[in-house]
């Protein structure tokens, strides 16, 4: 994978950063870390620029970004409902008032979630699809992605530069707080799915 990713980037520059960015948000094992710091690394010998990385990288995961919002709002709160209400998810014992509280969490607290998980991986791409499943604004959902997406690409690519030749490092660091925060998050997940079974399936009245 970081092959192809290092040979795409050195074959089509600008424009292989922005394909890479935008395939990376809807398919998020691609790892965007190797595509920003090999393009900071490129800036020190090419005639790539810092500032022409991080603009087409940034552009490439608002493209991305649009895509999986635009999946969300098809993918509607309605949509889900029904489907809560099949046979299969009663089983499961989902209900349709499942959907309208992750609803009603999202337009409390989608703006800080739509920001802050730019940062977090895997999650930073697919945060775009609740966020079109509650109907955000897009001239909320826009600046809060522009805004996240750009301060991650800076820093990966002026990282990728600093560390020149030895760019691998800062990508093995980066994967090292990628395994952190994925852990964290699947911990989190476990505690309620712990809880959802002990409410749904254990509970006796």
């Amino acid at each position: 994978m970081q092959q192809v990713i290092i040979g795409i980037i050195s074959n089509y520059g600008y424009f292989g950063v922005f394909l890479l960015i935008a395939i990376e948000n809807l398919f998020p094992p691609i790892p965007s870390e190797i595509i920003l710091a090999f393009g900071g690394f490129m800036t020190t010998y090419s005639t790539m620029t810092v500032w022409g990385v991080i603009l087409f990288s940034t552009a490439g995961s608002v493209v991305g970004a649009l895509i999986l919002y635009t999946i969300g709002r098809w993918l509607n709160a309605q949509r889900l409902e029904i489907l809560f209400s099949s046979k299969v998810a009663r089983s499961l014992r989902l209900r349709q008032e499942d959907v309208r509280r992750a609803g009603q969490w999202f337009n409390r607290y989608g703006s800080r979630a739509v920001f802050l998980c730019r940062f977090v991986p895997i999650v930073r791409s697919l945060v775009s699809i609740p966020a079109g499943m509650a109907k955000m604004k897009l001239a909320v959902f826009l600046p809060l992605t522009i805004l996240g997406t750009l301060i991650w690409n800076t820093i990966l690519v002026h990282l990728g530069r600093l560390a020149g030749e030895a760019w691998e490092i800062v990508v093995s660091y980066l994967d090292l707080y990628s395994l952190i925060t994925l852990a964290v998050f699947g911990l989190i997940a476990l505690v309620i799915a712990a809880v959802f079974i002990k409410k749904r399936f254990l509970h006796r009245k």
